[in-house]
């Protein structure tokens, strides 16, 4: 198909999908995917898709782009792209069509970047692939494209590998490739889902200024319904492959009809998070918890330290944390780099103290040094007045059992030759937990726990989605029945619904149980509804502790109050 040269005009149908299904082959027998999808998206219109894992969303979006699984198919209905069905066009217009006037932003750039080729380089086979640059002009249209994502120092970056950005700046890199072309449509499927709020609003701002700029039409797939509320002008809400909602952002948003949609509005933790707090959330004596023994200093325009200070309050601290630092050689630096400085913060036993700061803030490294998967460089960490640092043999076997770790990526975490039963019961044939009958009772139960059938045992890590792994790493981790359980980034690859279901459970099982949670996330939202107290962390420093009451509502730290700022949605009138 040729690309025509004019853009339609704002508001003129760029794109209208009628009555579209999509089949995939199975096994097992044919998977109805998508059913009966009818929608419009405008040009220079942004549209948001949202649903929970398994709706349907990123299904409608690959089908619109011709990416479907060799197994996909669109049974029935139309994809009028500028006026010409592309429905089963052969694969030789499809080309002419991605990248050049439908562009795609993937979910994880780690996987959509080649590891073993240069930045610069896969921008430059887009370029080049679409006749839009010469062997001449292409290193010079590459840094320009770089430039225009919002990548400082453009030339230096090109020369660079994915491995070698931060998760922000691999994101940009995509958003890059993306709009490389200047494509009359951009489909973004969760394209900030991974990343800390602050970098989170700087990605959407400087996509939301690309495609006004370009007069690019949006079409936004999200679980995040604080952000599709804050970024599209219209919504379309999916369940089980169907539309079942859909209209302006905030006719939807605010006053949803439809119980899937209400129930949807309900479980958005990062909508008007700040004001919504589910009852199940709330603590009867929220307003007398006091900070988790620490001394607030006087809070300056830079950061300080926050020191404990256990006299504060008798508080029965299951671990306490005294001025930890850890240092990283850096090759080619004579310097080393302080990932963490001087923290000092005590978990109370069955409280839940959360630690959040942008990406390099150093609060996944001071949860590893709790975990002894990384040695501290000073300072001290102690579990139930053992120090941590002294643990060997017996003691630190024992250590291991009480003390758990939830990781942020399930696929990596979850050894992809075993089998999700086995691997929930893996620690327990370790420690000798129960005969292999009642192991095998044991995983039942905990797979019941996290939402998830017990069928799920014989399956492997692949075939799962990605909320469904994590909920098998939970599982795991609760299989010891610890005490305390490291959480890093829980639940930031899972739709509302089964973040709620897993917050929900996470809590009732500390009350259940008496656990004690250390919670890192960059998900201010969930902090909000699951911690009793909130450390804010800034280059590997502690500048601001108190209750998550107290940092939510009276932020002192300026560097607080931006996180806060950047929630998406947190200034929306919300229905429930």
């Amino acid at each position: 198909m040729a690309r025509s040269t004019e853009r339609p005009a704002a508001g003129t149908p760029l794109l209208q999908v009628r009555d579209v299904a999509v089949q995939f082959q199975t096994m097992d027998g044919p998977v109805h995917a998508v059913e009966a999808v009818d929608f419009d998206l405008n040009a220079g219109e942004t549209l948001a898709i949202v649903g929970e894992s398994g709706s349907g969303k990123s299904t409608t979006a690959m089908a619109t782009i011709g990416l479907l699984p060799g197994n996909g198919i669109v049974t029935s209905g139309t994809i009028m792209f500028e006026g010409q069905n592309i429905v089963g066009a052969p694969e030789s217009i499809m080309r002419t069509i991605r990248g050049r006037s439908i562009g795609l932003v993937p979910q994880d750039p780690m996987s959509n970047l080649n590891p073993v080729s240069k930045v610069g380089t896969q921008i430059a086979e887009t370029l080049l692939a679409h006749g839009l640059a010469t062997r001449k002009t292409v290193d010079q249209k590459v840094i320009e494209t770089l430039e225009a994502a919002g990548l400082p120092n453009a030339a230096e970056r090109a020369k660079q590998y994915p491995h070698e950005f931060s998760g922000g700046m691999r994101q940009r890199a995509l958003i890059a490739i993306g709009l490389a072309c200047n494509p009359k449509l951009l489909i973004a499927d969760e394209p900030t889902s991974a990343l800390d709020v602050t970098v989170q609003k700087t990605i959407l701002d400087q996509l939301q200024r690309m495609t006004s700029e370009l007069g690019t039409a949006l079409m936004l797939i999200t679980h995040d319904l604080g952000l599709a509320a804050e970024r599209a002008s219209r919504v379309i809400v999916m369940h089980r492959g169907r539309i079942v909602e859909q209209g302006s952002a905030r006719q939807i948003l605010e006053d949803p009809q439809q119980p899937y949609t209400q129930a949807l509005v309900r479980a958005a933790p990062s909508v008007a998070a700040v004001r919504l707090r589910p009852e199940a959330f709330k603590r009867p004596d929220a307003a007398a918890l006091t900070p988790v023994a620490v001394t607030e200093r006087e809070v300056e325009a830079s950061p300080v330290d926050i020191a404990a200070d256990a006299a504060a309050k008798p508080v029965d601290n299951i671990v306490e944390i005294e001025n930890l630092t850890k240092t990283f050689k850096v090759r080619g630096k004579k310097e080393d780099f302080a990932a963490v400085q001087d923290v000092s913060l005590s978990i109370p036993r069955g409280e839940t103290v959360a630690i959040v700061g942008e990406s390099g803030s150093g609060k996944t490294t001071t949860a590893r040094m709790l975990l002894k998967v990384i040695e501290p460089s000073s300072g001290t960490i102690r579990y139930e007045g053992q120090d941590v640092t002294a643990l060997k043999g017996a003691e630190l076997k024992d250590f291991r059992q009480k003390v758990q770790p939830i990781f942020q990526d399930p696929y990596s975490s979850l050894n992809p030759m075993f089998t999700i039963g086995k691997l929930i019961e893996e620690p327990l044939s370790f420690y000798k937990r129960g005969s292999a009958k009642e192991r095998t009772a044991r995983v039942r139960k905990l797979l019941d726990d996290v939402a998830l059938p017990s069928s799920m045992m014989s399956r492997y890590p692949a075939e799962l989605s990605g909320g469904q792994r994590q909920r098998v790493a939970i599982a795991r981790a609760l299989a010891l029945e610890p005490e305390l359980i490291v959480c890093d980034e829980p639940v930031s690859a899972l739709d509302v619904l089964v973040q709620e279901q897993i917050l929900t459970l996470l809590r009732d099982l500390q009350r259940e149980y008496g656990l004690s949670y250390l919670f890192i996330s960059h998900d201010l939202a969930v902090v909000r509804l699951i911690s009793d107290y909130v450390c804010v962390m800034k280059d590997g420093q502690l500048v601001e502790a108190a209750t998550s009451e107290e940092i939510f509502t009276n932020p002192r730290d300026p560097y607080t109050r931006r996180l806060l700022a950047s929630i998406p949605g947190n200034e929306l009138d919300i229905a429930v």
